[in-house]
């Protein structure tokens, strides 16, 4: 395979040239990658790695129809959405045709972030109001507008929240403050917005959008209860503020049931804006944000005109359009159902075998998975769509592997400690560590009483928590 550089000069030119903020996967040791297809990476030495990270290439890893569609299409022209072209409407159409028919109004921009920036100033506009509700733990880019509405990074660093900006309650019913035993659970999270509407209304503040994840991926790929959308949307509306979707994650038929992750929820659930982003153009930069014509009238009432130089063009569209095709000509949306269902299957096995859990990657079992969540305890399986059932059981053998080889190095540490007769202070063995995330620790918030297993629940928190996918 071609290389301009061996590893070790890879890792030293990074290091020299590339920002420090900018992390690699397994950073103790990380992988060169070199090239892809379908679901499998490979490295410079041939090595294969069974892809479950990049939500990003959608369809697989360099799809030959969607190479084709990007190259045909360069050869004949690229250049900015102010010239009239086919491509961009026919996208527009294709993408509508997809959402309910008041999601109509296309903006076409590069990425996630640029379409979440958008689409706040499309709620700013919308009523003339300012402020924004938020879930804890939210992520929806890196733009600085994205930042102060992401707790996800702006509790992490010296940034403060700003007064603009409103944090409700994950509607977590595992480990939120309202569970699966609570009567409720759904008006009880909308309830925690309303109360904020109240709140920003009694101190002069007008809300202009809540904006959630259809389900939250970084804040621990947490699925909402029925319900819960629609009565905030209820609270937001009456607010004068609009409920923005951002699917740039979760969108494109990756939940197997639906195209799209707020469809979910029922039919009569419909956001005002949708953003969508990574899977749009498996890997090219491509993004969009959906909203009715009214509220796009009201931007454009404001006089400034929206322009991206790259947003929309020529080959994008063709990019776009080509992923459309595949997920519909190869039914990658029904194979996202049955893959699913299968690798849910083999993990409740697994959940069920299991009490001993940590935060764990498995890049030395030729997996690549990462996890996330407030606790970092959450296993984030993001595969291509290409994804097979026996790839969902290639991964699942590995993990059964590396959680028995905890166990058992763990349990015997108990033992030992045990025997001595000290405090629990189970710790860790070296080879079973090197498994883990280094990031990993335990949140100091989290009430220990409230975990639901492991060896020492009261003292050890890191393996007492419970896997969730």
């Amino acid at each position: 395979m071609c290389e301009l550089y061996s590893k070790q000069e890879t890792l030293a030119l990074r290091r020299k040239h590339i920002a420090p903020s900018c992390k690699v996967f397994f950073a103790a040791d990380p992988i060169k990658i070199v090239r892809a297809q379908g679901q499998y990476m490979f490295d410079e030495k041939g090595e294969e790695y069974l892809d479950c990270i990049n939500n990003v290439a959608h369809v697989g890893h360099c799809h030959p129809e969607v190479v084709k569609a990007a190259q045909k299409q360069m050869e004949l022209l690229n250049t900015n959405s102010r010239f009239l072209h086919d491509n961009i409407v026919e996208y527009a159409k294709r993408l509508s045709a997809t959402l309910p028919d008041r999601l109509s109004v296309c903006y076409f921009t590069n990425s996630g972030s640029e379409a979440n920036d958008l689409a706040l100033r499309l709620a700013r506009q919308f009523r003339g109001h300012q402020d924004v509700i938020t879930l804890d733990h939210a992520y929806h880019g890196h733009l600085s507008s994205l930042i102060e509405i992401s707790p996800y990074k702006f509790q992490k660093g010296k940034d403060v929240k700003k007064e603009f900006v409103h944090v409700a309650p994950a509607p977590d019913i595992y480990r939120g403050k309202y569970r699966e035993d609570h009567t409720d659970p759904a008006s009880a999270y909308a309830d925690e917005v309303k109360k904020i509407i109240d709140e920003a209304h009694n101190s002069g503040r007008k809300i202009a959008a809540f904006i959630a994840e259809s389900m939250q991926s970084c804040g621990g790929q947490i699925i909402p209860p029925a319900g819960y959308f629609q009565k905030v949307a209820e609270y937001v509306h009456g607010a004068g503020g609009v409920f923005i979707a951002d699917e740039v994650q979760v969108g494109f038929g990756r939940v197997g049931t639906h195209f799209w992750s707020f469809q979910m929820f029922g039919e009569d659930f419909i956001p005002d804006i949708v953003t969508m982003g990574k899977p749009m153009g498996n890997g090219h930069p491509v993004a969009c944000v959906v909203t009715t014509k009214e509220i796009a009238e009201a931007f454009s009432s404001s006089g400034m005109e929206y322009f991206n130089t790259y947003g929309g063009n020529p080959v994008s569209s063709a990019v776009g359009l080509a992923i459309l095709d595949v997920i519909e000509n190869e039914d990658l949306q029904g194979n996202a159902t049955r893959v699913g269902n299968y690798l849910t299957k083999l993990l409740n096995k697994q959940k069920a075998k299991h009490t001993l859990i940590g935060d764990i990657r498995m890049k030395e079992k030729r997996v690549l998975l990462s996890a996330d969540g407030p606790h970092r305890n959450v296993l984030k399986i993001k595969p291509p769509m290409c994804f097979t059932e026996e790839n969902a059981k290639f991964m699942v053998d590995r993990l059964d592997e590396i959680l028995t080889g905890l166990e058992e190095a763990v349990g015997a540490q108990t033992e030992s400690v045990i025997s001595e007769d000290t405090p629990c202070r189970t710790k860790m063995p070296e080879e079973a560590h090197s498994e883990l995330l280094s990031e990993s620790s335990p949140d100091p918030k989290e009430n220990p009483s409230r975990k639901r297993n492991g060896l020492c629940t009261d003292k050890h928190s890191l393996l007492s928590k419970r896997l969730k996918t």
